[in-house]
């Protein structure tokens, strides 16, 4: 383990880039997106929309400050100069105190939206940092990003007045993007993983049985999105349909080393744009 010594002294800038990337930038602003696009398309007022993306925000930087803290050693072992503490650029310390601040940030936010609202939006929450402590080297690996992501519709619906209950059909679709998204996300890392002990559920039954079960949930959720909402699709819907066309694809092709690497981003990109064609189509998700 890099002693706390060995660290450099970067300059605040480069902390702060630093800092920003540990928290596993792409995802986070993916997830914060959708989450502020649901919020518009459940009519939840402009202030009580900026609580629900500053919750979501605090909770996805926990969770990726958490994940490089705990993961330090391991990043170390396995040479991973792509992380920020890996680099020198930070600590585990920095990283330990990060976390608890977005965390309290986290529940503080949520909270202010009600009880219920603040608790589904804190599940997310829950479920990444349990993910990050231990589930991930478990057969249960999925199922954080299932519940979280499955209760993150339901928080964000749930902050619209009058407190509704999100339809079936979106807290289904959001499940199914978080479980394409943990094969997606696990499939860059897998030789790595194999290397200091982590075996989740994709790296128990193949990388290709795993890939092909997460291009289902992709194609799946987009479905449900499209299929989902009373009366038939729109032209939106099908747009929709053509566009995760290509990236089931990638995400079936992420058991293949050329490919693993574009797995996740095609999740992220698809996920941002089937949620934002719902709300240009004017579905009805309250």
């Amino acid at each position: 383990m890099q002693s706390e010594g060995a660290v450099r002294h970067p300059g605040r800038f480069a902390i702060a880039a630093a800092m920003a990337r540990a928290t596993h930038l792409e995802p986070t602003l993916a997830v914060t997106t959708v989450a502020v696009l649901l919020a518009v398309a459940a009519d939840v007022p402009a202030g009580r929309t900026v609580l629900v993306g500053v919750a979501v925000l605090a909770g996805q930087a926990a969770i990726g400050w958490c994940n490089d803290w705990l993961d330090a050693d391991r990043d170390l072992a396995v040479g991973r100069t792509d992380k920020p503490v890996v680099q020198g650029l930070l600590t585990p310390a920095l990283l330990r105190r990060a976390t608890a601040l977005a965390v309290a940030v986290a529940v503080v936010t949520s909270l202010a939206l009600g009880v219920v609202p603040g608790l589904l939006l804190l599940v997310l929450v829950a479920s990444g940092l349990a993910y990050d402590a231990g589930l991930k080297r478990t057969a249960l690996s999925p199922l954080p990003y299932l519940t979280g992501f499955g209760a993150l519709p339901a928080g964000v619906v749930a902050a619209a007045p009058g407190g509704p209950g999100a339809p079936w059909w979106l807290i289904a679709a959001g499940a199914a993007l978080g479980g394409a998204a943990h094969v997606a996300n696990v499939a860059p890392d897998v030789d790595d993983d194999l290397a200091t002990g982590v075996r989740g559920l994709p790296h128990r039954v193949g990388a290709v049985p795993s890939a092909i079960a997460g291009a289902v949930l992709l194609g799946g959720a987009t479905l449900l999105l499209v299929l989902g909402p009373p009366g038939p699709p729109g032209t939106l819907g099908w747009l929709a349909c053509a566009l995760a066309a290509p990236a089931v694809v990638v995400a079936a092709l992420a058991g293949s080393p050329r490919a693993r690497r574009l797995a996740f981003p095609a999740v992220l990109l698809l996920t941002v744009l089937d949620v934002a064609l719902l709300l240009a189509g004017g579905a009805a998700i309250t």
